[in-house]
């Protein structure tokens, strides 16, 4: 009989070290607690710097039901939500696409976003007719929460004043 109790015990402890190898391969792979990586603009001038991470320090903690994510390299111009799901770069050259009088624009809380769709499906917001360039990237998956932009607008209309970029 203890023959026979002993299979069945490895077969639990494989089952439990299975499920707990499982566990730790989820948690490497959750939005929460994973890295983003995400290219820093080219050097912004100082002011659009400095714009910058004064908004870095107002950014919300959760995006789109995202939680805050490190990203790599850590700069004052990037920050990410959900892995890569949402990542902003702060302090980029005026997007060729500004120009062109056919793109579509939104309005959120008093702050104009410049609105592109993605080839992969997602959406690029820019905001315009402020002293630096936001640019938010969203995956398909989460384009889709219109409350996206509110806690990202706030953020932007507190710290980066109205006004035309000079980059």
């Amino acid at each position: 009989m203890s023959l026979h109790r002993r299979p069945v015990v490895r077969v639990r402890a494989l089952s439990a070290a299975a499920a707990a190898t499982a566990l730790v391969a989820l948690a490497a792979c959750s939005p929460g607690g994973s890295e983003a990586r995400v290219n820093p603009p080219p050097t912004p001038p100082a002011e659009v710097a400095g714009l910058c991470a004064a908004l870095h320090g107002e950014l919300p903690e959760t995006v789109a039901g995202q939680a805050r994510t490190r990203t790599d390299p850590e700069s004052p111009l990037t920050a990410a939500w959900g892995g890569s799901a949402i990542v902003l770069r702060c302090g980029i050259p005026r997007p060729p696409a500004m120009a062109d009088p056919e793109q579509e624009g939104v309005q959120v809380n008093g702050v104009s976003w410049l609105l592109e769709k993605l080839d992969d499906g997602g959406f690029r917001f820019t905001t315009g007719m402020r002293k630096a360039y936001t640019e938010v990237v969203v995956d398909k998956e989460h384009a889709t929460d219109a409350g996206m932009l509110v806690g990202l607008s706030t953020a932007v209309a507190k710290t980066v004043p109205e006004g035309i970029a000079s980059y």
